[in-house]
Parts: structure tokens; sequence; C-alpha cells
């Protein structure tokens, strides 16, 4: 879940899930450039039977969905990859649970219930999930965390996390973080174990206060909970990015990436600040905090650029609103140089009419940054960045485009999700390749726009790229959604 500043007033905050926030070919025959062919991770749905969760007669269900993927690698071999995701995606907000999916062979993917939610068995008591996030210790341990929220029984919002000491096969260690009744609200964790500290891992994200309830009263500083026993237990949440100095003001889209030459962590995250009465965006940017102490203190924000993302619409027809990755970040590190790297979607290519891919670059460790560089085609939106870099230097990047898309189409919506690579970061040696089938948008389920997901996944694999990525399928109501992965050389 997350909140949409640009369009809907954040006053309601607090209540975001309810206010926004027979198929075809797969893409399992696709391989390019020597990459192995995407493979699907969400082969069945262990909460088809649930009934828990509606929290009105217009709240609907989509039974066969799974969305809003993320995945890690062991950085001790390649091949052992996890995957998590939402099932059942929910209009309204959330999903009837989290599931992961693993492998040891880096092709054959089986699925695990994350403990997230009441839908799954033996999970924390919560009505809903949401906002999977996965990640992996120098010594193997899997760290997952995710949202659980509930609807109708009460007004809570929780951070959660798990580990698996087994590749993703169980999970233990089921913890709550932190929790909130309105009219606070938590929201878009995310989860960064560190490569260097064995059984050190950072759960951050951000704390919406609506209190009093109305206009005029917002504040949405960053949290963060750390565990340095392997997840067995975490510190209790606390704020680390401030944002009271300015009324109006909150955070989103944080996520640590981290320095393993220096130790050194850097948080990343959007700083929005709205008008007194909430309803428009006066001023939003990305911005960076460093520690050097493990995350025990950390600098004063440093403006990484500006926020110029518009509202996410299919350009034929801008009344049906699409739902991806405008507001949230995606950082990545070269881990031989320590050179820093942003993805984001922005509209400066295009003069403010549509969001691109646009990338921007730190050479002395966040201090100063550099102007923003155009990913994808020019005159193409484009979507959902997500960037990692290789042991090489390479940086990649994938995306969603609308190239397919022709002039006064507006009965579908031609989507694919494309693979750009730059070697040492050099976007003069830029290519690209389009690495799913091209699908159909419109039939992904409609959650504050038609849902693919607020983020999907990228991570280095050592010879290059693992992705994970949503593809929607048409004429298959029960099956509208599938999740892909699939390893690619980057050179």
């Amino acid at each position: 879940m997350r909140v949409f500043p640009s369009v809907t007033a954040v006053a309601s905050a607090a209540l975001l899930f309810t206010t926004v926030t027979g198929a075809t070919p797969a893409a399992a025959d696709l391989s390019h450039d020597g990459g192995s062919p995407l493979v699907k991770v969400s082969h069945r749905d262990p909460y088809a039977d649930c009934t828990i969760g509606a929290s009105s007669p217009d709240s609907v269900v989509y039974p066969g969905t799974e969305v809003e993927p993320y995945l890690s690698v062991d950085p001790r071999d390649p091949k052992r990859v996890v995957t998590v995701f939402q099932q059942d995606r929910w209009n309204d907000g959330g999903a009837r649970g989290l599931a992961a999916s693993w492998t040891t062979d880096g092709r054959t993917f089986r699925l695990s219930t994350l403990p997230f939610s009441l839908c799954a068995p033996g999970g924390a008591d919560f009505e809903r999930a949401s906002d999977p996030w996965v990640s992996t210790g120098p010594d193997g341990t899997v760290y997952a965390g995710g949202e659980g929220v509930d609807f109708t029984r009460s007004t809570r919002s929780a951070l959660l996390a798990a580990t698996s000491r087994d590749g993703g096969r169980t999970w233990q260690n089921v913890t709550t973080t932190h929790v909130d009744e309105q009219p606070f609200f938590n929201d878009k964790p995310s989860l960064t174990a560190d490569p260097v500290r064995k059984g050190t891992a950072y759960q951050v994200w951000n704390r919406l206060d609506n209190d009093p309830p109305g206009p005029s009263s917002l504040d949405g500083p960053g949290y963060i909970s750390v565990t340095r026993d392997g997840g067995r237990s975490w510190s209790e949440g606390r704020p680390f990015v401030d944002t009271s100095a300015v009324p109006n003001t909150q955070t989103i889209g944080h996520v640590i990436v981290v320095d393993r030459r220096t130790g050194a962590l850097y948080d990343f995250f959007d700083r929005i600040t709205h008008s007194d009465d909430l309803s428009t965006v006066v001023e939003a940017h990305y911005a960076v905090v460093t520690s050097t102490d493990a995350g025990e203190t950390w600098s004063a924000p440093v403006t990484v650029a500006r926020d110029t993302s518009v509202p996410e619409v299919d350009p034929n027809d801008p009344t049906k609103l699409l739902r991806a990755a405008a507001t949230l970040p995606s950082p990545a590190i070269d881990p031989k140089t320590g050179t820093l790297y942003m993805a984001y979607e922005g509209s400066d290519f295009s003069g403010g009419r549509f969001d691109s891919v646009q990338l921007v670059r730190s050479t002395d460790g966040g201090r100063t940054w550099g102007t923003p560089e155009l990913i994808s085609p020019a005159g193409t939106p484009a979507f959902s960045p997500s960037v990692a870099v290789d042991e090489r230097g390479t940086v990649a990047l994938t995306y969603y485009d609308l190239r397919f898309l022709k002039p006064g189409n507006t009965t579908t919506l031609p989507t694919a999700y494309q693979l750009a690579t730059l070697p040492h970061g050099d976007p003069q040696r830029r290519s690209e390749r389009q690495i799913s089938r091209v699908f159909d948008w419109l039939q992904a389920p409609f959650a504050g726009g038609y849902f693919l997901g607020d983020y999907q996944g990228l991570v280095a694999d050592g010879k290059g790229v693992r992705a994970v990525l949503t593809e929607a399928h048409s004429g298959a109501p029960q099956n509208r959604t599938d999740v892909y992965s699939g390893s690619f050389r980057t050179r």
C-alpha cells in the first residue's frame, strides 16, 4: 500500500486501504542474449478458500492474482533465489496474504506461505497483508518483511518480519516489529540484510500521523527497526528521519543499501509536503540519509533529485488510472567503487506530460548528485524502474513501457518489461532488450488503478542480474496475473 499524494488527500492516510490505496501463454519460452528464460514462480493459490478480510459489500477480491513481487539471491549461490509477492489482491487495499516462492537451481520454484495474515497457516493476527520484501544475509539467512492490516475488527496497521534458514522453504521468528491504531498508519516497509554484518538486518518505513484527524495535520517521519541476532528479535521501532519542521510533510519509499567496502548505510526516500488542506503537493524531492555506525545514528537529509512524477494513466484514455512506482525510489550501489545510483519515475524529459525512467548518480558517497539521465526510450511512457549493479560495475535497469500502444487504442494497453544495461554506468554504451511477452495491463486487478504492484524487483546475481515481474493474462478472470523470474547476463 502507499499514499498517492498527487491525487489523494493524505488526511485519509489512516484509511488508506479503503480510500486509495484459460490464460494466454506466459513468457516461459522467452530467452535473450544467453540469459535463462523467464519461468513462472506463482503456481497455485494457497489462500483460495480463505473468507477473511472483506470489509464492506464493495470489497472485491481478485482470486488467483499475484502482484507486487520482490526477490533476493543468496550471496553464496546465485541459484538459490527467494521471491515474495501479494496473493489475491483486494480492490480496496492489501491482499489475502503474502506468499514466497523459492528455488535451489534457479529454475524450479516451489511455494511457501508467509505467516503475515490470518489466511496463512499459523499466520499473524491480521485480516490482510501487503508490501512484501525479502533480503538474504551473508550467512544465507533469508529475512522477509511485510505489513499486516485489520479492516473489520480494528484500525491496526503493523510491520511484520520473519526469517528462513532453509532458503525460503519454512519461516520462523514471526515478529511484529511495530503496530499502531488510527490516527497512525504504517506504510511501505522495506527490509535490507546487512551484507557485511552477519545477523543484522534493517526494516524501514514511513509512519503517518493524522492526529487530530482532519485537514492541516499530517506528519510522516521515517521509522526503523533493527535485528542483530538473525531475526530472533527486533528493536523497538523509532524515528530516524524527521519531518516535523515543515507542516504537512511525509516521507515514503524508504530503502536502505549498504556499501560492502565501508559498511556505510544509505537510506533513500521521497519527501513530500502538502498544502494546508492536504489536497495538493506543494513540493516533493528524493533524499538520502547516511549512517556509519550500523544504523544507530543518521546524517541530515541530502537532496538527490526533484520528484517530477505525474499521475500514472493510460495515455490514450487518461480516465483509466494505472498504479506503478511513482514516488518510490529504487537505489543501488556499485560494490567495487561505491558509486550510488537511484532510478525513479519522472517527467523531466516529457515536459511534464508523462513519466519516464530516470537515473541519477553520486560518486562521493551521496554528498552531491548529478543531473537526471533518461533511460527509457524518449517519447514513451515508462513505469516501475528497478536498478541493480553487478560485480563488474554494469548498471542494469528494468521497467514497463508502452511502446507497443497504438494511437486511438482505448480498449487494451499493450505493455512489456524491458531490461537496459549500462556498462560501468556509461549511458553512451546503453543497450536494451525485452524480457517479457507483450500483455494487456488493463487485465490486472484494479486497486486505486490497474495494479501490477507498487514495485517489481531486480538484484545482481553474480554474472548478471535476476529480475522478478508481474504479467497480466487476458480472458482469465480467475487468474488475472502471475509472477515470473529470470536471470540475464549484463554483457
